[in-house]
């Protein structure tokens, strides 16, 4: 069975299986003080050029939001986001549960604009009822957004300004990072993150783990970190599962190149469409690709290979997404193409 309905179909690559093989059998300590554990934040710092960075494991995306968002904040602060941020529209509310109060701005091909973040902070900050609402404490970015398209250095750098101005900490989402670092033409790279963020993540659950993320403090840890995330029922007892498989994920560069494999077999994607006439909705450099189709052709193709609908821009059309990922092959996008055909 082929699939294009999301990046996280399939289990583990092969290497991280491998690896939790090897390990099963050797005991360590709980909670993520173990071993494997501490090789895989050693090896993450030298890839964030930031040997002094703190990292943890968290199983789960939305758990990670939730939790890192909830301790970078203070109980006064909201987050700015895009309307189409995740924690905005397909978190069900959870960073928001933890007393997150999500400031949504417009998106521009899902990124935020730096000069209309500033406008709204200072605008919130010198309200005369400021104190009756929510202060603007952190900014929330994914990269790459929901819409697979990727910020530029200098957006980084923009971006990070205003929340210096404004005293508020830059928080980067990076679910599908892999394939974001593996885009063409990218000037974005993991130790620019690192000293431009307060905080991020590296995911895996989408980049070849069975499942788990790398929260990243490049420099402040906010206090008792641990002891938040066990609060909040995020604490793994066998915190070695999550550390095993990103100590695999980053040795010999296993992690780059797995996002390189979905960035690749994306563009051949897009050749496939076009080849059949469905435009894409934008131009995107990652993994997921976003195409325009009639609704008949739609629910015909959705019949043989699964996709994944994102929205209806009017009565006769829907935008359906492609998702590639580590473990599409040459094969499924021959299939696809005969399904299209």
């Amino acid at each position: 069975m082929i699939t294009f309905e999301n990046d996280y179909s399939c289990g583990a690559h092969p290497a991280v299986l491998q690896r939790l093989i090897e390990t099963n059998l050797i005991p360590q300590p709980g909670y993520g003080f173990d071993t494997f554990s501490e090789s895989a934040r050693e090896k993450i710092r030298a890839a964030c050029g930031c040997p002094g960075a703190e990292v943890y494991f968290l199983s789960g995306g939305t758990q990670t939001n939730a939790v890192v968002l909830a301790s970078i904040l203070k109980p006064w602060e909201g987050v700015i986001a895009a309307q189409t941020g995740h924690i905005h529209v397909h978190e069900a509310g959870a960073p928001e549960a933890l007393g997150a109060k999500v400031l949504a701005l417009p998106e521009h091909e899902g990124k935020l604009n730096p000069a209309e973040i500033r406008a709204l902070a200072s605008a919130l900050l010198k309200d005369e009822n400021v104190e009756h609402m929510v202060y603007p404490g952190a900014v929330y970015i994914s990269h790459p957004t929901e819409w697979g398209t990727l910020y530029t250095r200098r957006e980084l750098e923009a971006i990070s300004a205003v929340c210096r101005e404004f005293g508020m900490r830059l928080y980067l989402d990076g679910a599908r990072l892999a394939y974001g670092l593996a885009a063409r033409d990218t000037d974005v790279d993991l130790p620019l993150i690192a000293s431009l963020c307060d905080a991020f993540y590296i995911g895996g659950t989408k980049c070849g783990a069975l499942c788990g993320e790398a929260v990243v403090f490049p420099r402040r840890t906010p206090a008792h970190f641990v002891n938040f995330i066990k609060k909040h029922g995020a604490l793994m007892a066998k915190g070695r599962l999550c550390g095993v498989q990103f100590d695999a994920l980053f040795t010999d560069g296993l992690y780059f190149a797995l996002g390189k494999q979905g960035v690749e077999t994306a563009e051949t994607l897009k050749t496939i469409l076009a080849k059949h006439g469905i435009p894409c909705y934008m131009d995107t450099p990652t993994n997921q690709q976003f195409a325009i189709m009639e609704n008949q052709r739609y629910n015909a193709i959705r019949e043989r290979v699964p996709v994944g609908f994102w929205s209806n821009p009017d009565p006769a059309h829907t935008i359906v997404r492609f998702a590639t990922a580590w473990y599409t092959t040459e094969e499924y996008l021959t299939e696809l193409d005969t399904a299209l055909g």
